[in-house]
């Protein structure tokens, strides 16, 4: 099948994703939809903010659902409407069965670390604070559980000594965009042979959880090389 035929329904929310949404809209792929997170209010005014992904979308021409809740009939109602032949998420929430088996040919997620090390909501960050020299971002197919579906591609991308969250982030979604269109371009044409995250030794794994304020503290008493790789993962922001 023609991959510009397939009919795709992007999901996601932040600035990571609005690269390869753009990228598949510029490269003539049939995005029939757009599904991210609900407004709401932010800042010291407490505006209603738009996530990046919905500003993108709307741009671009493309029609944008924002349920509150993803097992609502009304919303999985309106994804059915869409005939969707594939789903694609980057950075959003975890997706109920009922939308993620939906498209014919499945969905599948791209997560910002070489799978299946750095499975979480923090990968880019936790890579930096452990002293990694290399991370990647993976395209895998969503499963039942969070980040260990079957993994199709991943491109790898050195972390320079330099670097830190902001700098790598900044790569990583660039990288994220081809490999996003060469797994549609896979899945159309019927070559994707899945590899399976199974009989893994789970102690050889690093996590990466998502990161909250009381967790920024420095401790001093740790050598300066591992504090000086967890100011990098945590700056600019």
């Amino acid at each position: 099948m023609n991959a510009k035929d397939l009919r795709i329904v992007f999901m996601g929310t932040p600035e990571f994703a609005v690269p390869s949404l753009r990228a598949l809209v510029g490269g003539g792929y049939n995005v029939v939809g757009v599904v991210t997170s609900p407004d709401k209010p932010a800042g010291r005014g407490q505006k209603i903010h738009r996530s990046e992904v919905k500003i993108a979308a709307l741009e671009l021409g493309l029609p944008v659902l924002q349920p509150e809740k993803l097992k609502a009939p009304e919303f999985v109602e309106a994804l059915e409407a869409l005939r969707p032949d594939l789903g694609i998420v980057i950075a959003f929430r975890m997706l109920p069965e009922v939308v993620w088996a939906m498209p014919r040919l499945g969905t599948f997620n791209l997560h910002a670390s070489l799978l299946p090390q750095y499975r979480g909501a923090a990968p880019i960050n936790w890579a930096i604070i452990n002293g990694e020299t290399e991370t990647g971002v993976t395209t895998f197919l969503l499963n039942h559980e969070i980040d260990k579906g079957g993994i199709i591609g991943q491109i790898r991308v050195p972390i320079l000594p330099e670097d830190n969250v902001g700098t790598l982030y900044e790569r990583l979604m660039t990288t994220g965009t081809s490999l996003v269109t060469e797994t549609v371009d896979r899945i159309a044409a019927g070559e994707i042979r899945p590899v399976e995250q199974q009989h893994i030794d789970e102690a050889t794994l690093r996590p990466a959880p998502k990161i909250f304020k009381e967790d920024c503290r420095i401790d001093w008493e740790k050598p300066g090389r591992e504090i000086v790789n967890f100011v990098r993962g945590l700056s600019p922001y």
